[in-house]
């Protein structure tokens, strides 16, 4: 089954970008068991693996769209994820409020390639998601450009993995996980080398929000996505940005399910955002990234 978009936009408020699918139908966790116990803990999270159709229901009854994923980091963690392609299967049969994106391993070289090809031309995923500490890879290093350039050739977007990081927090030695891998800067090569692919900064890339800021604003084809944090503890550089010169080019999105749109949602109308800014991150830019309108 191909996925294809069957979105109503006039019908949704917001398109939530950063949605996790934790767990696959058959019960398989995406993550080793203590990674994801202390990403609970580290995100106070109740509810932490919902299947993907549960979400689609609760998507559909909140009146959002969400883009959901997993994370393929088989080399690094040694641990198989839930499957990509069950993924994109129920976001086919949820097509009217789910959008799926894909995750290769960037370690496994040429495989991970064609897999990317595959799962666009074959699953209808519709962007990539990468974690960069979590895969243990780093994204300014020339070895995965052919990646980059088979997804921009595909003409779909990437998602990476920015600054502070749930994953592995609490542990000891955060669980052998690198946090440098996810400083937004090695992403400014990425973004220069290959300016049609579009590149997503996850995340208020705390201890680098400067950083992020410059990139996004220097790199037409990089975005920057609020989810992770509550928006009562976003910088306020990214707040005077997103209101300003970036207000074009931020994302609304969760984390979900360790942060619920509600409590995403009831934190933002709390903050100075603009009345301009508001419909563009939580919907219209993400329309225009995702190429909504012309599907």
């Amino acid at each position: 089954m191909t996925y294809e978009y069957g979105l109503d936009l006039a019908s949704l408020d917001a398109i939530d970008m950063h949605v996790h699918i934790e767990c696959s139908d058959h019960g398989h966790p995406s993550l080793p068991a203590a990674l994801t116990k202390a990403s609970a803990k580290y995100f106070k999270s109740e509810d932490r693996s919902p299947s993907l159709d549960t979400i689609a229901e609760r998507y559909r009854q909140w009146r959002m769209a969400a883009v959901v994923f997993t994370v393929d980091a088989t080399t690094a963690l040694g641990h198989e994820p839930n499957s990509i392609e069950e993924i994109a299967e129920g976001a086919a049969r949820n097509n009217d409020v789910l959008i799926p994106f894909g995750s290769v391993d960037p370690l496994q070289g040429h495989e991970s390639v064609e897999r990317a090809r595959r799962l666009v031309e074959e699953y209808g995923v519709k962007g990539f998601k990468f974690h960069p500490s979590l895969q243990g890879f780093n994204p300014s290093d020339e070895q995965f450009y052919p990646l980059y350039e088979a997804i921009q050739d595909l003409g779909v977007p990437t998602l990476f993995h920015t600054g502070q990081n749930g994953m592995g927090a609490g542990l000891p030695g955060g669980g052998g996980i690198k946090l440098g891998y996810s400083n937004p800067l090695l992403l400014d090569a990425v973004a220069a080398d290959f300016p049609e692919l579009q590149v997503i900064m996850a995340h208020p890339s705390v201890p680098w929000q400067e950083e992020a800021n410059s990139i996004a604003t220097h790199k037409a084809n990089v975005w920057i996505d609020l989810s992770g944090w509550s928006p009562k503890y976003f910088p306020e550089s990214l707040v005077r940005a997103s209101n300003r010169m970036l207000q074009d080019k931020v994302l609304f999105g969760t984390d979900y399910p360790l942060i619920t749109p509600q409590k995403w949602i009831g934190a933002f109308e709390e903050q100075s955002f603009t009345d301009e800014a508001r419909p563009k991150i939580l919907k219209d830019n993400a329309v225009r990234l995702l190429g909504l309108e012309e599907a």
